[in-house]
């Protein structure tokens, strides 16, 4: 009997708390490695106890030091010399994990490890309910800030990689035991909804709630839209009705009921549009995760008054400011953050300054991540610095804004309409799901309406959020659905459609005899592939949170994925003899586990066929 099915080992549920918290895990061959490198280098050089062993994976064996070069040259040694010695001491150890260690090139030592060792490695992360990854990230709370659409705004392609991105780091740093708080900033306060509130009252008949509207393709956020739009053009061409929509920004500011009733509705609405994106996307975010610039608004007072006591914030022409002591701007004047507008108002700078400032000291966060677009990095630059010399950010809170490039057009420019406006992200998303519903049906055209849809779906997204992820957050990518969608390549269908077919291997054998992970049988060299690459998954996962860059994670699987096509083609599983067939299947079980996982992390879906 299978010791844990794909269906289990595949999945990760929305609470993301599905695995038990074990803090140990299982330590990777490369930490065992590693360590006994270290604790060599120690024995040979005493004075160099502690450096570090720089052991990584390799073409030329399992591992590889590069340890003898820069520790050679730090203690005046020949880094040939140090390496032999290193090779002696590592095989008078006598250790278990190590089967050989022999010096290679100007300095490096080539380390195998025994059979034994990673077959012990598959059956202990096989039978733990967290493949074997520690909770490394237990006991820290972590606000992650990201999404942020405007309520009455469509979400459009500009929203689709903070959100994203935002939700894998949710969902890793949660996995790693975690405290994670999802912040999504909605843009739900200033002056527009004074004028959209005014015109939508002077409209009556204009319906966009979305239970008025016929047409089921428009949202409420896409009709609260074109009124705003509307709103704005009457702004800008009839003074009278600009001056209402002052007045109605005063009486929303001063707590009109009517007034006040009407923006919760608009809200309200709007929350649901995003709730359907976010459905779509199988994002993490709702509605008890929204917190947006109105939550924020009675903090702004006294968000100023503290910055001005502590003489972080300066009066500048009757306007309140924090001017830079780090940045400079293009006239060599210190940049600055508008904390007060001379009028009294206040602004973006203000909010975001508020926000920090609760999230650290009502929060108390130990790691505050910002996930918005590269274009915001010296306002996050600025932000920072003036919550460190308020006092709020300290040595103890890491932060960091998790920047990224931009969606690129076939054009290679920033993707528009072709009428030059913004994507909606919903079409976006259409084109995708038609794009993985034609290459579905073209490798299983019999399959029946129901599913066919079910599997586009999940294809199409899927792609979308593998094509983003599989990216350098900081780097532009092209958005071209053929291409997210084929079946062949780094693509996030062909991981889908490896991770289906290992679950139809399992199927088959789930009708045979059980399985038993033996130690002893000889690994071929496929076999020691695939056992080595599924024993670094919780390294990679550690590596993700660490750098805030899922593409790790994404690279992995994908090398995962190829690792186990390799494995398949040379190995036959099935119709292997045992002991042989019992040790594949677990190499095939585990594979299905991490990849399903690992897909998940990703956020994105593992369907057990495809």
């Amino acid at each position: 009997m299978l010791t844990r099915g794909p269906e289990i080992l595949g999945a990760y549920r929305r609470s993301g708390k599905e695995f038990q918290v074990s803090p140990a895990g299982v330590v990777p061959l490369l930490g065992s490695v590693a360590a006994a490198v270290s604790e060599a280098i120690g024995r040979v050089r005493p004075d160099l106890a502690g450096a570090d062993p720089i052991v990584r994976r390799s073409d030329r064996a399992d591992f590889q030091s590069n340890a003898a070069l820069p520790l050679a040259k730090k203690s005046g040694a020949k880094p040939a010399e140090l390496a032999e010695s290193l090779v002696r001491d590592l095989d008078a150890a006598d250790l278990e994990v190590i089967e050989s260690v022999a010096p290679s090139g100007p300095g490096f030592l080539n380390i195998t490890v025994t059979d034994a060792a990673i077959w012990s490695q598959v059956s202990a992360r096989l039978a733990d309910d967290r493949l074997g990854v520690a909770a490394d990230a237990a006991g820290q709370r972590v606000v992650i800030d990201y999404s942020g659409p405007n309520v009455a705004k469509e979400m459009h392609v500009g929203h689709l990689r903070t959100t994203i991105i935002g939700d894998s780091l949710a969902r890793v740093l949660d996995f790693l035991g975690a405290d994670v708080v999802r912040a999504n900033h909605l843009g739900d306060w200033g002056t527009q909804f004074g004028m959209l509130i005014q015109y939508i009252d002077e409209h009556p008949e204009t319906p966009w709630h979305q239970d008025e509207l016929t047409d089921r393709q428009t949202s409420a956020v896409s009709a609260l839209d074109t009124l705003y739009k509307a709103a704005r053009t009457r702004f800008d061409a009839d003074q009278e009705f600009a001056d209402r929509a002052r007045r109605r920004v005063v009486a929303l500011q001063t707590g009109d009921e009517p007034t006040v009733a009407r923006w919760k509705e608009i809200v309200a609405e709007s929350e649901k549009a995003f709730a359907a994106i976010y459905d779509r996307l199988g994002v993490l975010l709702t509605s008890d995760d929204y917190a947006g610039e109105s939550f924020y608004n009675p903090m702004l007072a006294d968000t100023v008054t503290e910055l001005l006591d502590k003489a972080v914030a300066i009066d500048s022409d009757g306007a309140i400011v924090v001017a830079s002591n780090e940045v400079t701007g293009p006239d060599d004047t210190p940049a600055v953050l508008m904390v007060r507008k001379s009028d009294g108002g206040y602004g973006y700078d203000s909010t975001d300054l508020a926000t920090i400032r609760y999230r650290i000291t009502t929060l108390h966060a130990d790691r505050l991540l910002y996930v918005t677009d590269s274009r915001q990095a010296l306002h996050f630059q600025l932000v920072f610095e003036a919550a460190r010399r308020a006092g709020w950010l300290t040595d103890a809170v890491a932060v960091d804004h998790v920047a990224y490039g931009t969606v690129l057009g076939p054009d290679g420019k920033p993707f528009k309409t072709r009428a030059g406006g913004t994507v909606r992200l919903m079409d976006l998303l259409d084109d995708a799901v038609t794009a993985a519903r034609t290459v579905v049906t073209e490798k299983n055209p019999d399959l029946p309406a129901a599913e066919l849809d079910t599997i586009a779906e999940q294809a199409g997204i899927g792609a979308v959020k593998y094509a983003d992820l599989s990216t350098s957050r900081i780097k532009d990518y092209t958005f071209d659905p053929a291409r997210m969608t084929a079946f062949n390549g780094n693509t996030g269908v062909y991981l889908q459609y490896a991770h289906a077919r290992i679950c139809s291997i399992l199927r088959k054998a789930e009708a045979l005899n059980g399985i038993s992970v033996d130690p002893t049988i000889t690994l071929e060299p496929a076999e020691r592939e695939l056992g080595l690459t599924l024993d670094g998954y919780g390294t990679v996962v550690d590596e993700v949170a660490a750098t805030l860059e899922p593409h790790r994670l994404a690279g992995y699987l994908y090398e995962l994925a190829r690792a186990f096509t390799g494995f398949y083609d040379t190995c036959p599983v099935l119709t292997a003899p045992e002991p042989v067939r019992g040790n594949r299947l677990a190499l095939s079980q585990l594979t299905a586990g991490t990849l399903g996982h690992g897909l998940g992390l990703l956020g994105i879906a593992a369907p057990e066929r495809l």
